[in-house]
């Protein structure tokens, strides 16, 4: 099979970690037989930098004509540190999603047996914590508009709104998925205060009773950020809108143990995204000490999504699992014993990837 990719490393230690992905992401087209080919673009601090864009239209050209794009991550100091900046990395992946009409972002949320300790809640609460947060990516308060400042710079504005069309298809997408897994979905919103939310659950109503083989259940935000706390195993699919699904699924990564173990999918009209929830992390940029595991988690993401390759999806997480329970993995999850660097992390799960019968 041909698989032609768009590699996108961005900023901080994004040309780090997706360089271990790609290396993974290789191995498995040659055990597999598939022919790979990739091209890598600019996004974020160092596309400003070089363009003035953050999201430059060679980018999204190769995007578009790409099967799917393996992405880093976007931010840098140069830019968070200015507050009166006109121009940010951010802005490269908000154009990226709308471009490609990015609008589901689906991250999984799985626990691994090795990690439970480091998990800042109890390991009998987290302990088979199974579910897909389903977010809601290109509406909501990010793309609102009008947004702005006054005139004397003391009051800003920001709007949120939503459309119906744009809750039909993520929630149906959500009970699509619910119906692969466990059959159960938890619409989150804030019915009670906004009227955005209001609509949400009167779509997600309707659209519940095309799925009645799917449970549903209805959740205010506030009450979901607690029971992903007090009972993670409830959860099967949770599907929410923009700002609540970026809030959420950042509280999630705790269950794990570690960020740096999080891949994520954005999938919609176009060409589909596969990266890492976290962020630049630019303390650590250089320094090799990132861990890549998230970002080949979104390789193995990438196979299955934008493929339809699970065999090879599996073989990458098998890798991972056995990585962590060798014990060969990067400073943030490492047990008090030695901590390996982001290159040999990667280099031992691309070598199992590779010597796998």
């Amino acid at each position: 099979m041909k698989l032609n990719i768009a590699v996108l490393p961005g900023d901080g230690i994004g040309p780090e970690i997706v360089e271990q992905a790609l290396n993974v992401t290789k191995a498995v087209c040659n055990k597999f037989r598939h022919e790979l080919r990739y091209e890598h673009a600019l996004v974020g601090a160092c596309a400003i930098d070089a363009t003035g864009n953050p999201y430059p239209d060679a980018t999204h050209e190769l995007c578009m004509r790409s099967d799917a794009v393996l992405f880093g991550a976007i931010g840098s100091p140069k830019y968070d540190n200015n507050p009166a900046s006109t121009v940010r990395p951010e802005q490269g992946l908000l154009a990226m999603r709308k471009k490609l009409g990015l609008y589901a972002n689906i991250r999984p949320v799985t626990t691994f047996p090795s990690l439970l300790h480091k998990s800042p809640l109890r390991a009998d609460l987290v302990q088979g914590a199974d579910f897909m947060c389903i977010r809601e990516l290109t509406g909501g308060l990010y793309f609102g508009r009008p947004q702005g400042r006054s005139e004397d710079g003391n009051t800003a504005y920001d709007t949120c709104v939503y459309t119906r069309e744009e809750i039909e298809r993520i929630v149906r997408l959500a009970y699509t998925y619910a119906q692969k897994r466990r059959k159960k979905v938890s619409v989150v919103d804030k019915a009670n205060i906004l009227a955005t939310s209001r609509l949400w659950r009167q779509v997600a109503q309707e659209i519940a009773r095309e799925f009645p083989d799917v449970e549903t259940e209805y959740m205010f935000v506030d009450n979901a950020a607690m029971r992903l706390i007090q009972w993670p195993t409830s959860f099967d699919v949770l599907v929410t809108e923009n700002m609540f699904g970026d809030i959420l699924t950042d509280e999630a990564s705790v269950i794990t143990g570690s960020l740096g173990m999080l891949p994520s999918a954005s999938v919609g009209i176009h060409t589909s995204v596969f990266e890492p929830i976290h962020g630049s992390y630019p303390q650590a940029a250089g320094k090799n000490i990132a861990n890549p595991l998230a970002t080949i988690l979104s390789a193995a993401l990438m196979f299955e999504y934008a493929f339809n390759l699970t065999a090879e999806g599996k073989l990458i997480r098998d890798a991972v699992a056995a990585s962590m329970d060798a014990g060969v993995v990067t400073e943030d999850i490492a047990q008090g014993g030695k901590a390996y660097s982001t290159s040999e992390v990667g280099e031992w799960v691309t070598r199992y990837v590779s010597e796998a019968n």
